[in-house]
């Protein structure tokens, strides 16, 4: 017999970083789960993530399902798009005037990289579209496209 859901919720957090400080307690709180068990569990699944990227903070979506009986799943999606483009170009931050000020640049094949990490959490399967789709997510960051 299935479980009955209570909620599901979409959080975002850093890979093998998260902890009951605000805003991730208070919202695992309001939802009835344990806090502990909940940050404990994302940390050890995520710390892989942290080892790939050298330690470059990356964002992770995770869908949270939960039960009645207070018990939790959690789907854990690719990276954020933006982080994993400024993990491989080498900056922290994009540019606040991504038209005028280039803070960077980042290559297609890297782009190419990028696409099929997160092809299996975008709706297309055409890689090329997942490719345009990040190429304007490099550029509002403030990236210039090399060959």
């Amino acid at each position: 017999m299935a479980k009955k859901v209570q909620s599901k919720f979409k959080i975002h957090l850093l890979a093998g970083k998260a902890t009951p400080a605000p805003p991730v307690g208070p919202m695992l709180w309001q939802h009835g789960i344990n806090i502990g068990a909940f940050t404990k569990d994302f940390n050890d699944k995520t710390r892989e993530y942290m080892q790939k990227f050298g330690g470059f903070d990356v964002k992770i979506p995770v869908n949270v399902t939960v039960y009645i009986d207070r018990s939790f799943d959690m789907e854990l999606k690719s990276p954020v798009s933006s982080d994993l483009i400024k993990w491989k170009a080498g900056i922290k931050k994009g540019s606040g005037e991504p038209n005028s000020k280039k803070v960077g640049k980042i290559t297609m094949a890297d782009l190419k990289e990028i696409a099929e990490i997160k092809k299996d959490d975008m709706n297309t399967d055409n890689l090329d579209s997942v490719v345009k789709s990040l190429i304007w997510t490099a550029k509002s960051l403030g990236l210039e496209i090399v060959e």
